[in-house]
Formats: structure tokens, C-alpha cells, sequence
């Protein structure tokens, strides 16, 4: 099974698909693309552009094209969409948007953590809040596009991944 996070931005994706791992030992973790195009020597700035979201965006779209078996993916093509459209509202993304939702059909499971209300994490303003909150919208809105299996999980990290476990658990 393919398992996919998405979210926006310091809503704690990462904490629940590490988490989740730990759980389904025998999955492979896929780094989020900005830390594996990173440790490959791409530079982005403090503020990535949007060119920076569509260099994420295309590799994404590689680490599911390349992958089989059991995995688990921190990000995938829907979040790096969204930060293309929120950050470049004139962008054209017609195109980018056919080939996410192409990528997205090999995905079993979308685990989407949003932005709640009290905040659970304290965003600074080098953190991006707008955007943050904006990217967190325009993913509401395209899931409604997408067939996948989707659970939108709250609550504390353990509230996540109990909502989480018991998806996974009924899918297997």
C-alpha cells in the first residue's frame, strides 16, 4: 500500500508519517523532495519561489513514478501544487494539475493534517503564515477532486496517529 501525507507547512506531517513508520515496520520512508533535493546539493532560499515548488513539485512526481511496494511518502504532488498556485496565483498550473491527479491514482491512502484551530504549532513570521493558511485552503478544496482514500486526522500527535492506525488497519 502507498500511504501519502499532505499538509501545509509545520502542521507536524512528518511527526505522524515517522510515527507511522514505526508502526508499519516493513513500509520504506520517502523524505519529503525539498530535504532529499537538499542533501543532493540544491540550494533554496530562505523563501523558496516558485520555481523552487515546481523543481519539488517534478521530483515528487519522480519518488511515485519510481517507487513500488509499501511506502510511505512525506508530501506528495498535491502539496507542491498548492504552494505553485498560492505562491503564483498567475502561474498556469492546468498541466501540473492533470499530472498530479495522475500521480495521485497510485496512491492507496492520503493522510491529510490541516492547520487546527486553536493552532497546535506556534508559527513564526520567517515560517511563512499566510502562505501556510493558504496552502492548507487550497488543499481542502482539490481533495474533493481526487478518488483516493482519504482521513483528515486532529487532535495531539497521539489523537493522529490512533485516527491514522485505525484507517490503515481497515484498509490491510
Amino acid at each position: 500500500m502507498r500511504i501519502a501525507f499532505t499538509g501545509s507547512h509545520r502542521v507536524g506531517k512528518t511527526s505522524l508519517a515517522t510515527a507511522i513508520t514505526a508502526y508499519l515496520p516493513h513500509y520504506d520512508f520517502i523524505e519529503e523532495p525539498y530535504l532529499q533535493m537538499e542533501s543532493k546539493g540544491y540550494l533554496f532560499p530562505e523563501i523558496p519561489a516558485t520555481e523552487d515548488y515546481v523543481s519539488q513539485f517534478r521530483h515528487s512526481l519522480q519518488q511515485i513514478a519510481n517507487s513500488a511496494g509499501n511506502i510511505i511518502f512525506d508530501r506528495c504532488p498535491l502539496d507542491l501544487l498548492a504552494y505553485i498556485y498560492v505562491t503564483d496565483k498567475n502561474k498556469n498550473i492546468e498541466i501540473y494539475y492533470q499530472e498530479m491527479l495522475e500521480a495521485m491514482e497510485q496512491i492507496d491512502l492520503l493522510v491529510f493534517v490541516p492547520v487546527e484551530t486553536p493552532d497546535r504549532v506556534l508559527v513564526q513570521q520567517s515560517d511563512l503564515p499566510r502562505v501556510r493558511l493558504d496552502v492548507d485552503e487550497v488543499l481542502q478544496e482539490w481533495m474533493d477532486d481526487l478518488d483516493n482514500d482519504i482521513i483528515t486526522v486532529s487532535g495531539s500527535i497521539s489523537d493522529r496517529l490512533l485516527q491514522a492506525q485505525q484507517k490503515i488497519q481497515s484498509m490491510l
